[in-house]
């Protein structure tokens, strides 16, 4: 395991390009044994990978929090996460980690919601989790602190953007320590890491991807709550929107998300209608159909590689060491004249230029090592 958060600690060193480094160099140890010489490549000569002891305190940090370590190939990973193509390689969980195996469905919206929509949203989680849904979040205030309090009982999951053992926001404090007794907490950060504005959409895509479906529940036109609506477009999953009153600004969103195809959602019942509908093997009873959670293991560090496959991530081969200096040079300015601070998909991108996929996706890698472009969510790719 030390070789692989080792690997996803190094700078500049995401999980799209971690699980590329991984299937190019067949293993974590030889990955990071490469790195070094990717980075020069790119042009960057001083490149340091995450040092042993760093990972080591994290290992020792999240022991003693009583979190375990889940690696994507290991059987207590989510299974829906591994359908991602940036499906976060490592997750600290703590709790009952067998809530894990239960379908999932997502409640978001807004922070600062009504007195009706907080209403909606517990009732909804409540009826929903009796249904044998485990109900996911991301423990902000509002909506989410909502769907998660009337989830508590049947069985809730909070995807937190920080650390695992930062809560935040603060008011949140008993929700927060009532879901590690029942049910699970999930980040992918490192411990003792305060979130940041970059690390919400990254969180948001885990909230999206664990589920079956994303309900929003009173979401501002521009808004988070939207945004890991898209995020559950674009991973293939279902999204569905509880209407609100055309004047009140907090159901702008939702209203929108309904007129472009998004299920209304009156209540459970409409959710269950829907999800049969789209894929009849789910029934409206799936707690029937699955053992119920076991009491929470013991806090271990888990990876058993030999039991589930890494995310399908197609990594092209290396391209031919005869190519020139100033074929690279070349190939590095086409990429930066076309890219911009907007995201482009990199498919897009890759038919724009016109040239052999292997080459253009090793000079992206390069690039992104270098600090040149980023990744975001969905694969696109900006200027840093």
């Amino acid at each position: 395991m030390t070789p692989r958060l080792r690997l996803l600690r190094s700078r500049r060193v995401g999980p799209t390009t971690f699980h590329k480094l991984i299937n190019e160099h067949g293993s974590a140890t030889a990955a990071l044994e490469a790195l070094p010489h990717v980075a020069r490549a790119a042009g960057v000569s001083d490149y340091q990978i995450c040092p042993e002891r760093v990972v080591e305190a994290e290992l020792a940090a999240g022991h003693k929090f009583g979190a375990t370590l889940v690696a994507y190939d290991d059987p207590a990973y989510p299974a829906l996460l591994t359908d991602l193509d940036d499906a976060p390689p490592l997750l600290w969980m703590k709790g009952d980690l067998s809530l894990a195996e239960r379908p999932m469905l997502s409640i978001v919206g807004a922070r600062n919601a009504s007195s009706l929509g907080l209403r909606f949203a517990r009732t909804l989680a409540a009826d929903l989790g009796e249904e044998g849904f485990g109900i996911v979040s991301g423990l902000a205030r509002g909506i989410d602190a909502a769907a998660h309090e009337g989830a508590l009982e049947s069985g809730t999951v909070a995807v937190l953007a920080g650390g695992i053992d930062n809560i935040y926001p603060k008011e949140n404090t008993e929700i927060y320590h009532r879901i590690a007794e029942t049910g699970i907490l999930i980040s992918e950060q490192p411990l003792g890491m305060k979130p940041f504005a970059r690390h919400f959409p990254m969180r948001n895509r885990i909230v999206s991807g664990l589920s079956r479906a994303t309900i929003v529940i009173e979401a501002a036109a521009k808004s988070g709550s939207l945004l890991t609506a898209g995020n559950a477009l674009d991973q293939g999953r279902e999204v569905m929107a509880v209407p609100g009153h055309p004047f009140d600004g907090r159901a702008s969103g939702c209203n929108v998300l309904i007129r472009d195809g998004a299920t209304l959602i009156r209540g459970a019942r409409d959710v269950l209608d829907a999800l049969a509908s789209s894929a009849p093997e789910i029934t409206a009873h799936p707690a029937q159909q699955m053992q119920m959670p076991l009491s929470p293991p013991k806090p271990t560090v888990r990876d058993r590689s030999e039991t589930r496959t890494a995310p399908r991530v197609t990594i092209p081969p290396s391209p031919p060491q005869t190519r020139s200096l100033s074929e690279h040079a070349a190939l590095h300015a086409e990429i930066l004249s076309r890219l911009s601070t907007t995201a482009l998909p990199e498919d897009a991108l890759i038919r724009d230029l016109d040239a052999p996929k292997d080459l253009v996706s090793a000079e992206l890698l390069t690039l992104e090592l270098s600090g040149r472009i980023s990744r975001k969510s969905g694969g696109l790719l900006a200027l840093s």
